[in-house]
Order: structure tokens, then sequence, then C-alpha cells
């Protein structure tokens, strides 16, 4: 872990209690339940990924059967169903495809409201529309004691888009987002991928959320685990 790295995290763990949800949950009445998305769930056939609606109704039956409003997980997760998409192909000589997640998924009906859980800035935007990639997508600013880090939003509805500006602020708890539909997420079932990056280098409205799997310690070094903010793996 970097110097750099181990600074953030450890400011993100020291504010955990001042951080908001970012979607909608009471502790007391809803549940979250942590999906397998890996190559070692069986279910995940080719044919499922290949179709949004099926892969969109394998996750409403998932979470319908576990009584939870969300499915959650994916962060340091080496996923197969990136397959779905040449997006995620590899390029090169050595032609490695990206398999492994960076930011953290949260599953759940489409428009559920997206929130800051901390006060920052609007970095960049934009619609990222190709099959697999994110989709509407908002990139926000923090500053947060001594340090400085970044937070993604992807998979938004293109109405999160709206009257949008570089520059806004966003106040913490404020709903800035939603789920968006197949049409305008990338083509995947509805969710949202929430992300922490320390160092966007000269990325605007967009950063890798997937990488190599020989890439793996650079990349989650610069990307921290997602829990630290959202706080939901102690709800499964």
């Amino acid at each position: 872990m970097t110097r750099q790295e181990q600074e953030v995290v450890t400011v993100l763990a020291r504010n955990q209690f001042f951080f908001r949800s970012v979607v909608p949950f009471n502790p007391a009445a809803d549940r979250v339940i942590l999906l397998d998305l890996t190559r070692s769930n069986p279910d995940l056939t080719g044919e499922l990924l290949a179709d949004t609606g099926r892969f969109s109704d394998y996750i409403r039956t998932r979470l319908a059967e576990a009584g939870c409003r969300y499915g959650i997980g994916g962060y340091a997760e080496d996923r197969a169903l990136y397959s779905r998409s040449r997006h995620f192909d590899g390029s090169g000589e050595e032609g490695e495809p990206r398999r492994l997640h960076l930011g953290m998924d949260i599953w759940g009906p489409v428009n559920t409201p997206v929130m800051a859980p901390l006060a920052g800035i609007v970095h960049s935007f934009a619609f990222n529309n190709r099959f697999g990639d994110y989709g509407a997508t908002i990139l926000l600013s923090h500053r947060l004691e001594s340090v400085s880090f970044h937070t993604l939003y992807g998979h938004l509805s293109l109405n999160s888009l709206k009257n949008l500006r570089e520059g806004n602020r966003i106040e913490a708890g404020e709903v800035f987002a939603e789920f968006g539909m197949q049409f305008e997420n990338g083509h995947w079932p509805p969710h949202l991928h929430f992300q922490v990056i320390i160092d966007l280098q000269d990325w605007k409205g967009d950063y890798p959320g997937v990488c190599r799997l020989s890439e793996k310690e650079t990349w989650l070094a610069n990307c921290p685990d997602p829990d630290l903010v959202i706080q939901l793996k102690r709800y499964t």
C-alpha cells in the first residue's frame, strides 16, 4: 500500500460515522444480499449474460427470493461476466482481457435515487454509450481532512446528467442521480457502480472500472475498497 493510499484509507475509516447513505436504506427494515458474480457461479451461463433482459430477471429473482432490497458486491472480484462485451477484451500483443472489478455494485430497481455520501464537486460527467460500458456517468471530487479523492457513479439514467455542470457543489445526502434502464446504463441490469479513485490522472467523465488480473495491484492501490464509504457489507 502506497503512502497516499494509506492516508486516504485512514481518513475514510476515521470518518465513516459521518458518511451518508448512497441509496435509500433503512437498516431496521431493509436487507441486502451479497451476490456472487464470479466465474464460479454456475448460474451465469453465456446465454444468460448475453441477454440483458434475462440477466435482469435473474438479478430480480435473486433479490426477491432472498427478500432483499439490494444486491451488493464485486470489489476485487474476478468476473467472467465481462466476456459479454468487447469493451473488456484484451488489446495489444498480450491480448489479456479485463476481468477484475474495481468498484462495488448495488443492484436494485430502475430509478433508485443515488445520493452523495459526502459533499463534493462535480468533476466531470459523460454518456459512455457502448455496450457493456457505464452509460451515464458522474465523477465527484472530494476533499476530506488533508486528502483528496474522487468517487465515480456509473450506470445512471440520462436524466441524471440534465442541468449538470462541472464545478457544481453536491451536498452530503443530496439526491443527484438515479439508476438507469438498460438503454441508458450500458445495457446492464439496473444498478449503481460506485468506485473510489485516488488519482484520476487525465480522465474526464470516465475511468476504468475493470482491470487486467496481471495489473490488479496497481489498480487496486488507486481504487480502495468502496465499502469504506458505502458500509453495506455489514448488513449481509
